[in-house]
């Protein structure tokens, strides 16, 4: 197939490619290469990419909306991986504007796109922060979602709604992936494996808030990609027997679904910590501080919706995921 992806270089949208590239589909990646975080990481993403003959990069902002009409009316996707976004609870508090301009305006450049361009399946990256103030565990697709606790998990209902009106009006199959604390190789600099491995072989203290009292349904990258394929495969149809006096919010009388991706096991903080230390070799300076604002104490998936519709639940359990990410960051960093 031809596959739109956005963000492809980015930590999920490159291995993503990836694995469309080995089972060969085309794809065509596009990403505008922003500093949030290290534009070097990014560009040796890419690079790992580009040598495939099937793989096609455009830079451009997904905000540009002229930009975005002429790659939708030149490549003419079968069907589009949607992960170009704003992330970052904690920064969308202190620049809520840039949210808006990507993971708004860009998502509506992304879905106007999809709707005039014959898109087969639209399917699109959400994130877990949507459960904001929910507090009954796990957090399922069939609960209400009406109280997010931050700009970032405001954005991405947004998105889910935007989604499910498109669905409705133009019958546009689409598809949400709640995503829940992605790690591993290739990771994003501004997350937390990320940051307290560079600190801890640094020899600095590591901020652990809410006292390293949180638990995260920490999700390794693979596994998140594989959901997202056969999500992509399965293109979203209506529910039938969804009933609106007592509507079930993850479907729906038009083509569109939500799902979960997650590991399904809620990992104490403290224990992800003492795993790292363990393949590190070293044991980490710790600042304990308070919860900070937009963080949720705990998240954990309730991911059978993805196992009934399409047959696969996450299985890396951290101890070999976080291995697998020291060895990486070792070997890019050139660390004995």
């Amino acid at each position: 197939m031809r596959i739109l992806v956005t963000g492809a270089a980015g930590f999920i949208g490159s291995r993503l490619s990836e694995r469309l590239l080995a089972r060969g589909d085309h794809v065509i990646g596009i990403d505008n290469l922003n500093d949030y975080y290290d534009v070097t990481l990014k560009e040796a993403r890419l690079k790992r990419l580009l040598p495939n003959a099937n793989f096609e990069f455009r830079k451009l902002d997904i905000a540009d909306r002229a930009a975005m009409e002429d790659l939708f009316e030149s490549v003419k996707p079968q069907r589009v991986m949607h992960l170009a976004a704003q992330a970052g609870v904690r920064y969308s508090i202190e620049n809520p504007h840039v949210y808006v301009e990507s993971n708004i305006v860009g998502y509506l450049n992304v879905i106007e796109g999809c709707r005039h361009n014959g898109v087969e399946h639209l399917v699109y990256a959400s994130t877990s922060s949507v459960y904001g103030a929910n507090t009954r565990m796990p957090f399922s697709v069939h609960d209400n979602v009406d109280h997010p606790v931050s700009m970032y998990a405001a954005t991405k209902k947004a998105n889910e709604l935007m989604a499910h009106s498109y669905s409705h009006l133009y019958g546009l199959p689409t598809t949400g992936l709640r995503f829940f604390t992605v790690y591993g190789p290739w990771g994003r600099p501004d997350m937390s494996l990320f940051l307290f491995t560079r600190k801890i072989l640094a020899g600095e203290p590591i901020d652990v808030f809410n006292y390293g009292n949180h638990r995260r349904d920490f999700t390794y990258v693979d596994d998140i990609v594989e959901g997202i394929i056969r999500c992509i495969d399965k293109v979203a149809t209506p529910a039938e027997t969804w009933n609106g006096d007592a509507p079930d919010p993850g479907t729906s009388k038009a083509p569109y679904r939500l799902y979960n991706i997650g590991a399904n096991t809620p990992v104490p903080l403290m224990d992800f910590i003492s795993t790292l230390e363990r393949c590190l070799g070293i044991e980490a300076k710790k600042n304990m501080l308070p919860l900070q604002p937009g963080d949720v104490p705990d998240t954990y998936a309730d991911v059978s919706a993805l196992v009934d519709d399409v047959g696969y639940r996450p299985q890396t359990p951290i101890s070999t995921g976080i291995a697998n990410f020291v060895s990486w960051y070792k070997g890019y960093y050139g660390i004995p």
